[in-house]
C-alpha cells in the first residue's frame, strides 16, 4: 500500500481517490480508528461520492476485525453520525466525505465518544503515525455489522429547536449542490407550512450543476438567481456533506457566517440570559457586540470543530458559530449541525414578523467586512511575522495565527492547513475603512512591502 500522510489533515482524513484514498486503506484507518479509541461500537456512515460505498465498506470491515460492533448508516449527512454517536452513547463514529471538495476527493471524519473530533492534536497523528510505521494490529473476537436508518429520529431531533407552530409560511430555495442536503431536507422540512423550490436535490457525486461548496461565489450563483425570479423569502445552501448551511436573504445577497450567528446568539440569549456564546478569531466585532449586549459572555476561539467543541463543553455554552458556517449547540452534544440553524432562522423571521434583509441591516450599517480573501506565499509564517512588525501598534493575538485589532479596524491572518495561501479576514466600521485596510494588508502579504 503506498501511503501519504499528507492526507492526515488538521481535522480529518482527506485526499484523491484512489491514488491517496483506496479501500486497503480505508480498512486500516478503519482498524487503527478502533484501536486507538478504544471502541466498543461505533457508526459508520457515507455521503453521496461514487467511491464513497466502497471505502465505507472496508472501513467498516477493518473496525470489525478491531472487535467493534459496527452500526451501518448507509448513506447520511455527517450531522447525522454525529446524531448517531450521541443519541446511541456509542463509543464513536465515522463517515466517508470529502465536505465541499471536488468529486476527485474522498475522506474520512472521526469522533470518539460525544462526537468529538479526533484531530492533529488528538488521534489523527498517532494513526498516521501507525500507518507510516506499519504497525501490526491482531483480530479482535466480537465484530459485527447491525444496519440502522436514522433519518426520521435525526429529523425529530433538530425540529425540536423550534416551536414548529410559529412557523409561518415562507417560499424558501433550497440548493443541496446534489449533496447530502437532498437527501435529508425533504424529511426534515416536511409539514412546515413552507413553498419549498428545490435545487439539485438528487445526490450524485458527480457534482453535474456546481461544486457543493457555497461559500464561493460561483457556486451560489443559481441560488441567487432564483431567489430573485421567484421572490423568495430566503435561500439555503448546503455543503457537499451537509453539516453546513448558507443563506440568502430576500434581496439576493449571501449573509455572512458571523452575521448569522450574532443573530441566532441574540435569540439563544433571549431564552437563556447570561448564556456563554463561541464564536471564532475570523468574526465580525457584531458577535462580541451583540451578545454583551444581550447580556450574554462572548467567547472568541481557535478555528474548527475540535476545538469548538472542547471549548463550548468546558464552557458550558448554549452556542456557537463559525464564519465557515458551522454552527454548534449545547442541545445537540456540543455538536455542529446543517439543519439547526436553517430552523432557527425561518423562527427568528416568523416571530420577529422581519425579513432576513430587516433583522440584518442593523449590522450591515455598522460593520463592513471583507470577507475571507486567499493570498498564495512562499512562506506564510514570514508573511506573518511581517504584519506583526508592521502592525505592532495595535493589540496583538496569536490565538490562530495573527491576529490585529485597532480601536476602529482589525483584521486575522491564519495559514491555510491544506494549501499554501494565507486567508486574510478584516472588518472595519466604514466602508471606506474596510477598503484602504484590506488594500494595505493584501499590499503587504502580496508585495513583500511594510
Amino acid at each position: 500500500m503506498i501511503f501519504n500522510p499528507n492526507i492526515f489533515k488538521a481535522y480529518d482524513i482527506r485526499g484523491l481517490y484512489p491514488e491517496e484514498l483506496s479501500t486497503e486503506l480505508a480498512h486500516t484507518v478503519g482498524r487503527a480508528f478502533v484501536e486507538y479509541i478504544s471502541a466498543k461500537d461505533i457508526a459508520v456512515g457515507y455521503d453521496m461520492r461514487e467511491s464513497s460505498p466502497s471505502l465505507a465498506t472496508a472501513l467498516r470491515e477493518g473496525a470489525i476485525a478491531g472487535g467493534a460492533r459496527v452500526l451501518d448508516l448507509g448513506m447520511v449527512s455527517t450531522d447525522m453520525m454525529y446524531f448517531a454517536v450521541s443519541d446511541g452513547q456509542l463509543s464513536g463514529g465515522a463517515v466517508v466525505t470529502a465536505s465541499h471538495n471536488p468529486k476527485q476527493y474522498n475522506g474520512f471524519k472521526l469522533v470518539r465518544e460525544g462526537s468529538l473530533a479526533l484531530s492533529d492534536e488528538a488521534g489523527l497523528k498517532e494513526m498516521c503515525d501507525w500507518i507510516t510505521n506499519k504497525r501490526t494490529f491482531e483480530l479482535q473476537p466480537g465484530g459485527r455489522v447491525e444496519k440502522r436508518d436514522i433519518l426520521m429520529t435525526y429529523a425529530q431531533h433538530v425540529r425540536r429547536f423550534v416551536d414548529e407552530s410559529k412557523v409561518r409560511r415562507f417560499k424558501i430555495i433550497m440548493d443541496a449542490a446534489n449533496g447530502m442536503a437532498g437527501a435529508v431536507a425533504p424529511t426534515v422540512f416536511g409539514g412546515l407550512p413552507l413553498e419549498c423550490v428545490e435545487l439539485n436535490f438528487k445526490p450524485d457525486g458527480s457534482f453535474p450543476n456546481h461544486e457543493p461548496n457555497p461559500l464561493l461565489e460561483v457556486n451560489r450563483r443559481q441560488i441567487v438567481t432564483m431567489v430573485h425570479r421567484e421572490s423568495a423569502d430566503l435561500g439555503i445552501a448546503w455543503d457537499g456533506d451537509a453539516d453546513r448551511c448558507f443563506f440568502i436573504d430576500d434581496q439576493g445577497n449571501f449573509v455572512p457566517g458571523d452575521f448569522v450567528t450574532a443573530l441566532l446568539g441574540q435569540a439563544f440569549l433571549a431564552n437563556e440570559p447570561g448564556s456563554s456564546i463561541v464564536y471564532d478569531v475570523r468574526a465580525s466585532w457584531a458577535v462580541r457586540d451583540i451578545v454583551l449586549a444581550n447580556g450574554g459572555k462572548p467567547l472568541i476561539n481557535r478555528v474548527g470543530h475540535s476545538f469548538f467543541k472542547k471549548r463550548m463543553r468546558e464552557e458550558g455554552a448554549i452556542f456557537g458559530g463559525e464564519v465557515s458556517g458551522h454552527y454548534y449547540f449545547r442541545d445537540n452534544d456540543y455538536a455542529d449541525n446543517g439543519m439547526i440553524p436553517a430552523l432557527l432562522i425561518l423562527e427568528l423571521m416568523s416571530t420577529t414578523k422581519k425579513k432576513l434583509s430587516e433583522l440584518l441591516a442593523p449590522l450591515r450599517e455598522k460593520y463592513f467586512i471583507s470577507g475571507e480573501i486567499n493570498s498564495k506565499v512562499d512562506d506564510a509564517n514570514e508573511v506573518i511575522s511581517r504584519a506583526k512588525e508592521r502592525y505592532k501598534d495595535g493589540i496583538i493575538s496569536t490565538l490562530d495565527g495573527l491576529s490585529i485589532e485597532y480601536d476602529d479596524w482589525h483584521f486575522n491572518l491564519r495559514a491555510s492547513n491544506t494549501e499554501p495561501f494565507l486567508r486574510l479576514n478584516l472588518e472595519a466600521l466604514s466602508n471606506s475603512e474596510m477598503l484602504r485596510r484590506r488594500d494595505e494588508v493584501l499590499t503587504l502579504i502580496r508585495s513583500g512591502a511594510i
